[in-house]
């Protein structure tokens, strides 16, 4: 309730006050009489930013509503989202991750409960803003404008709930980590029809701004035959920049093949322009010529299916299908998606313009549907195919080469055990011991490719627990076999053995004389230790060792 307060609070703060700094100066225009006429008409604009429509007694309705007005009550409610739900500490009760190793129905639960907590607070914010809006709507009415209650109620829960969802979604995870709330199939056809959208939004947007670079001299001659003046002129440049979120979709829908209508009998599309008397305003200037389409504006109907294929590319990234016939549908299935969207934008950006001939103004939204649906269906599901068919195919082929990897490894091991002659072992190069390359980086440079690692020779207590010396040996002939002998004080520590040099494999080997080393001085014999056992002098069969770690080698 304090979020919904505080947000029509202040969006109702900043437009009164730019609607009595207009109504200052210029007192007789259109902003109303006296300082309730302009609070009046500020909660009009208030309510027209929620895409509520207006009925004019005797006259029709208005419905054609610039989309550019939402931005200010969106962001309001998505800052109020935000400290509602830092507020109640929803990053603290409900994290967005889990840690690694969880099972997935606990993983399922957790996205579920995330989902529901985010509807909850989506409503909880939602419901008492619209109620407050149909308060707003009863100030509202005068006896030229009188706004719909339904849509009043409709447009504002709608907004709030979308702004307040998500900025509570955005408080639980980061951005990166948003979609992932949804299963992974939902999250593929978001993300496709996400795709597919900004790609015919951005080609629209090109459209747009290159219609108004080329007519720049129409849209000068008719604002200087409106002659607004300073205040008029700065009021008027503010409604065209609102607007241009409804051309942009306009010039969305001129790209998909069905175009739009200024009036009724009227039609912009790439198959020709058919225009009649269209209202004073100079972003209207931006409009082709009456005539037939030049040939180049037939290859902006290429652009949905560039949106399919990309969007189709998408889908079977996120959520490849082990079925290649599944593939082709969850493609269309994006395209479903994508002219769903698109003509509920096309729904949002028309409307009528009071009476007459302005009863359709904008682009029919079911046409939008049909020919976004069949143009980014069948791209997407030519393309989801042909994605997925390459997929499945390279993962079938990594199995298939690390087989083959591991058979030559066999076939070069059994090759090995062989004997070779004299001759194959002069040519063979010498490469360095298995045993002696471990397991590290290094080891891993140097190994052979498709030769298996090799763990270093040893127990693993050897490094962590005990002391390590070298055993003891006893000299043949050194002691008889009656096991008197309890200790090894009189038997001399083995010499290390003598290690070959070792050279890096692909470096031919070179002779060379080695000097005889000088002798170095005995290291000092260490002190018998009682707890140092020769377990490989069974004494003929007369000692038996037992083996503490048997249980760790099996």
């Amino acid at each position: 309730m304090l979020a919904a307060v505080w947000t029509l609070g202040v969006g109702l703060a900043v437009l009164t006050t730019l609607t009595l700094l207009g109504w200052i100066a210029d007192p007789k225009g259109a902003l109303g009489e006296g300082v309730p006429g302009v609070f009046r008409t500020a909660c009009q604009i208030w309510l027209a930013a929620h895409h509520a429509g207006f009925a004019i007694p005797g006259g029709g309705r208005i419905g054609l509503l610039p989309l550019g007005l939402m931005v200010m009550p969106a962001a309001l409610l998505y800052r109020a989202g935000l400290w509602m739900a830092r507020d109640a500490d929803l990053r603290v009760r409900l994290p967005a991750r889990l840690p690694k190793g969880s099972p997935k129905e606990k993983q399922n639960a957790r996205r579920r409960a995330q989902l529901a907590l985010i509807a909850r607070a989506g409503v909880s914010l939602a419901a008492p803003y619209a109620l407050l809006a149909g308060l707003v709507a009863l100030v509202a009415r005068n006896e030229i404008t009188q706004p719909f209650l339904a849509e009043v109620l409709a447009g504002h829960l709608l907004l709030a709930f979308g702004a307040g969802s998500l900025a509570v979604a955005r408080t639980i995870g980061p951005w990166r980590v948003m979609l992932r709330l949804l299963p992974e199939r939902s999250r593929s056809l978001v993300v496709g029809t996400a795709a597919a959208l900004a790609i015919l939004l951005a080609a629209g947007l090109v459209l747009v701004v290159g219609a108004i670079v080329v007519s720049l001299d129409e849209i000068k001659r008719l604002t200087d035959f409106l002659g607004p003046g300073l205040i008029g002129g700065t009021l008027l440049l503010i409604v065209e920049v609102l607007y241009l979120v409804n051309a942009v979709i306009w010039g969305m829908a001129y790209i998909a093949g069905p175009g739009f209508a200024i009036g009724t009998g009227t039609l912009v599309a790439p198959t020709g322009v058919r225009l009649g008397q269209i209202p004073a305003l100079p972003l209207l200037g931006a409009l082709p010529e009456p005539g037939g389409a030049p040939v180049w504006a037939m290859a902006v109907v290429a652009i949905p299916f560039l949106a399919g294929a990309v969007a189709g590319v998408v889908v079977v990234r996120i959520a490849p299908t082990p079925t290649p016939e599944a593939a082709p549908m969850w493609g269309f299935g994006c395209g479903l998606c994508a002219g769903a969207a698109a003509g509920v934008l096309a729904a949002l950006s028309g409307g009528p313009l009071g009476g007459n001939r302005l009863t359709a103004v904008g682009p029919s939204p079911w046409e939008v549907a049909f020919s976004v649906t069949l143009e980014v269906g069948i791209a997407a599901g030519i393309s989801a195919g042909v994605a997925n068919w390459w997929l499945m195919r390279r993962a079938a082929a990594e199995p298939a080469a690390a087989k083959a990897g591991t058979a030559q490894a066999g076939t070069a091991k059994a090759g090995a055990a062989k004997p070779a002659t004299p001759a194959e072992e002069a040519a063979a190069p010498e490469t360095p011991e298995p045993a002696d390359r471990g397991t590290g980086p290094l080891a891993r440079l140097f190994r052979r490719r498709g030769e298996p690692a090799r763990p270093l020779p040893g127990h693993w207590l050897d490094a962590t627990e005990c002391e390590t010396q070298p055993l003891p040996s006893r000299p043949a002939g050194g002691a008889d076999e009656d096991g008197a002998a309890g200790t090894f004080g009189d038997v001399a520590p083995a010499a290390p053995a003598a290690k070959r040099p070792r050279r890096l494999p692909g470096i031919p080997r070179r002779r060379r004389v080695e000097k005889p080393a000088p002798p170095r001085p005995a290291p000092p014999r260490p002190a018998p230790r009682p707890d140092i056992v020769d377990e490989t002098d069974d004494r003929g069969g007369h000692v038996i060792y037992m083996d503490p770690y048997a249980w760790d080698r099996d």
